[in-house]
C-alpha cells in the first residue's frame, strides 16, 4: 500500500520550510542559534589553552587543502569573497592545517591536535551539500549567496579548564571524567570551546563539525547558523554498542569504523563480545594453540597488536574499547585446544545444553580450568588493562544440564552448582581486580543463580526492564541492554535450517526475538522507565547489541547504523524533552537523524537511510506524519 499524505499536511507554510534545521545530533542541553551565515576557511586559527594547536605541514601537498599562488583560492576557484583575504608569500600559502594528522601519544595536546585535524577535515573533505535536506529547488534559498558578501569565521578558541590526569587516559569508569563542554560562535566569527576534559573537547569539535555545511560550488564552507551558545552534557555515561566477533569474524578495518560512527555519534563504550562456542579468534601469546586451534581461519585471528591498534584507536577519539570473555557457558571453542577443560561441546541435539549449536561449557570443579584461567588473565589482563577500566566476564545462559556430563560434578541441582559458581565468579573477579579493571557480569549470574557479587561489579541486563528494577531495587550498577528495544540482530529472520517436516509448524521462520528494532523503536525505549529516583541512579547507561549470527562485514554498517544513532540521543540526552517535559518526537528527530546519517555516509560509515528523499527534503518532518483524523 502506497501511503498518501493528506492534503492538511502538505500544506506547510513555504517560511516553515526554510526555517534551518538545528541539526545537531544527540540534541544538547540547552542550545541557541541564529540565522546568520559564515564561511569557514581551512586557516582558521585554532588555539588550545593559548597555544596554536596545529603544525605545519611539510609541503602543501601532504594536505587535501592549499593556497593556490595564481588565484590565492582554496583548492582552486572558489567564491568572490576569498579574494585578497590571504597574502600570497609562499610562507603564508603554506597551509598550516595538516588533515590526517595522528596523535603521537596519549596526551591531552596530543589528542586534541588529532581531534582538531579529524574535525576540519570532516568539515573540509567529509562534509555534506543539504540538497536532500531541504525543498526540491529551494537549495539556493537556504545555503548563502556567495556573491553577496561573505563574513568569517576568524577563530576557534579550546580552553580545557582542568588538567587531565594520568588516569584520564585510561579511559575511566562511568562518570568518573566529565564530559560536558560548551560552545559558542559569535556573528563577528569568534568560536570558543570550554570543556573539562580532553573527551569534552572532542565532544565539542563534534558539535561544531555537525554545524557546517559545504556550498554546492564546491568551494566553500558555511554554517547558516550564527549566533549558536551550547552547554552540553550526557545523562548516562555509559553509551555503547555490543559487538558480537567470534560468532562472524570482523576485520579491524570494520570495528575501526564502528568507533568512528560512536565518535560521531557521541557514543563512548565499545563492548567487545571477543569468544563464544563458535569461534576463539583472540591470540593468546603464551598458549598460541587457543586462537590457532580455536579461530575458523588463521586469517580470523586478532593479534597482540591489533587490540593495541583497536583499543588506542578508540581511545584517541573518546571511545573505551573493553573485552569479554564469555565464562562459564558460551566457551566451547576451547575444547578445540583444551579439550579436558570443557563439557558438553558440539552435543547433540543441543537444546538441551545450550540455546544456540555448538555448546561447551567450563568444568566448575576442576583445578585445571582454574589454571588455565590464571595463565589466561596473567598474558591478556595487563595488556588490556592501560586502555579500559573494565572486563567482561559474561555469565549469561549456564545450562544446569552441562554439569551433567561432569565427572567431577554429574547434577544439575542448582543447590549443588551454586556454590561452585559462587567460587568460580569470586575468583575471576578478583583477577580481574587484581589488574586495576571492574568486573561486568550478565543478570543471569545475580539473577537466576542468585551469586552474591561485589559492590564494584556492573551488571548487563538483557531480558527486559523488570530485570533493570530487580537488580536496581537490591543496589547493582545496570548497564541496560533490553532485547525487546536494543537488539539489532533482531528481527531479521531464522539462522536455523528447517527439514520440509518442520516447515508448517516454524513458516515464516521468524528468529526468536523479532520483529526488526526500527530506528523508530530503539528511540522509544527509556532505561530509567518505572524505577524510583535512587534506582535510576544505579543505570549507568545501555549498549546496543550485535549478535553476529546472520552479520558479517558487508553488513555491518547497515545493521548499526543510525539505529545506534537514536539510541545515542536517549542516553546522551535523555528520552524526555525539558522543553516540553514529554517524550522527545519522531517529527523533530527524524530530520535530524537524517542530517546525521548523510554526515555518516559522507564520513565512510555505510549507514541505512532514514526514510524516503520525499521525507528528508521536508525540514519539518510534517510531510511524512501520519495522518491522524
Amino acid at each position: 500500500m502506497v501511503f498518501m499524505p493528506s492534503l492538511r499536511l502538505l500544506a506547510v507554510s513555504l517560511v516553515a520550510l526554510l526555517e534551518p534545521v538545528s541539526a545537531i545530533w544527540p540534541a544538547p542541553q540547552s542550545f541557541t542559534k541564529g540565522n546568520s551565515s559564515l564561511y569557514l576557511h581551512p586557516k582558521i586559527n585554532v588555539t588550545y589553552n593559548g597555544e596554536p594547536v596545529r603544525r605545519p605541514t611539510s609541503s602543501s601537498s601532504s594536505s587535501s587543502f592549499f593556497l593556490s599562488s595564481s588565484n590565492n583560492n582554496v583548492g582552486g576557484s572558489v567564491g568572490p569573497g576569498y579574494k585578497g583575504l590571504f597574502t600570497k608569500t609562499p610562507a603564508q600559502q603554506q597551509l598550516i592545517y595538516k588533515e590526517d594528522y595522528s596523535a603521537t601519544s596519549l596526551s591531552s595536546k596530543e589528542i586534541v591536535h588529532a581531534g582538531v585535524s579529524r574535525a576540519l577535515g570532516s568539515i573540509f573533505s567529509r562534509n555534506i551539500v543539504p540538497w536532500m535536506l531541504q525543498p526540491r529547488g529551494k537549495l539556493s534559498e537556504f545555503e548563502p549567496d556567495l556573491y553577496k558578501g561573505q563574513n568569517w569565521i576568524k577563530s576557534l578558541e579550546i580552553d580545557q579548564t582542568a588538567k587531565d590526569a594520568k588516569t584520564s587516559f585510561k579511559p575511566a569508569l562511568a562518570a568518573e571524567v566529565s564530559e560536558a563542554y560548551s560552545l559558542t560562535l559569535s556573528v563577528e566569527g569568534d568560536v570558543k570551546l570550554t570543556a573539562d576534559s580532553y573527551i569534552g573537547v572532542l565532544h565539542g569539535l563534534e558539535t561544531f563539525t555537525q554545524l557546517f555545511y559545504q556550498h554546492s560550488t564546491g568551494t566553500s564552507w558555511y554554517t547558516p547558523y550564527a549566533p549558536v551558545e551550547i552547554k552540553d552534557e550526557p545523562k548516562y555515561p555509559h553509551r555503547g554498542i555490543l559487538l558480537d566477533v567470534a560468532r562472524t569474524f570482523m576485520p579491524v578495518k570494520n570495528i575501526l569504523r564502528t568507533i568512528d560512527g560512536m565518535a560521531t555519534s557521541k557514543l563512548n563504550r565499545l563492548h567487545v563480545h571477543v569468544t563464544d562456542s563458535q569461534s576463539w579468534p583472540l591470540q593468546i601469546i603464551s598458549m598460541p594453540e587457543v586462537a590457532e586451534m580455536g579461530a575458523y581461519h588463521s586469517s580470523q585471528t586478532y593479534s597482540p597488536a591489533d587490540i593495541d591498534l583497536i583499543q588506542k584507536y578508540g581511545a584517541l577519539r573518546g571511545v573505551q574499547v573493553y573485552f569479554e570473555i564469555d565464562m562459564p557457558g558460551h566457551i566451547g571453542s576451547l575444547s578445540l585446544s583444551h579439550p579436558d577443560l570443557i563439557v558438553a561441546y558440539d552435543y547433540w541435539p543441543y537444546q538441551w545444553y545450550c540455546v544456540e549449536p555448538p555448546c561447551g561449557a567450563f568444568k566448575l570443579n576442576d583445578t585445571k580450568v582454574d589454571d588455565f584461567l590464571g595463565k589466561l588473565w596473567d598474558d591478556l589482563l595487563p595488556r588490556v588493562a592501560p586502555y579500559s577500566a573494565y572486563f567482561h566476564t559474561g555469565g549469561d545462559e549456564l545450562n544446569r544440564n552441562d554439569s551433567m556430563l561432569d565427572d567431577g560434578i554429574k547434577s544439575n541441582d542448582t543447590e549443588v552448582l551454586r556454590p561452585l559458581l559462587q567460587r568460580f565468579v569470586d575468583k575471576q573477579h578478583e583477577r580481574i581486580r587484581k589488574e586495576g579493571l571492574t568486573p561486568l557480569t550478565w543478570e543471569e549470574i545475580p539473577i537466576e543463580w542468585n551469586i552474591n557479587l561485589g559492590k564494584d561489579v556492573v551488571v548487563q541486563t538483557w531480558l527486559g526492564q523488570s530485570s533493570v528494577k530487580n537488580l536496581t531495587s537490591r543496589g547493582h550498577k545496570v548497564i541496560d541492554s533490553n532485547y525487546n528495544f536494543w537488539y539489532l540482530d533482531c528481527g531479521r529472520g531464522q539462522w536455523l535450517n528447517f527439514d520440509n517436516a518442520d516447515y508448517t509448524a516454524f513458516s515464516p521462520f521468524l528468529d526468536w526475538c523479532n520483529p526488526y528494532k526500527s530506528w523508530r523503536h530503539v528511540y522509544s525505549y527509556d532505561p530509567a522507565a518505572n524505577l524510583t529516583e535512587e534506582e535510576a541512579k544505579l543505570v549507568l547507561g545501555g549498549e546496543l547489541a550485535v549478535w553476529a549470527e546472520s552479520i558479517d562485514p558487508i553488513a555491518l554498517d547497515t545493521i548499526i547504523w543510525p539505529r545506534a544513532s537514536a539510541a545515542g540521543e536517549v542516553l546522551w540526552s535523555g528520552r524526555i524533552d525539558p522543553a516540553t517535559g514529554q517524550n522527545r518526537t519522531q517529527l523533530d528527530a527524524a530530520p535530524r537523524l537524517s542530517e546525521l546519517r548523510e554526515r555518516l555516509v559522507a564520513r565512510g560509515v555505510q549507514s541505512s537511510s532514514v526514510y524516503m528523499t520525499w521525507c528528508t527534503q521536508d525540514p519539518t518532518g510534517k510531510s511524512c506524519e501520519y495522518p491522524r483524523v
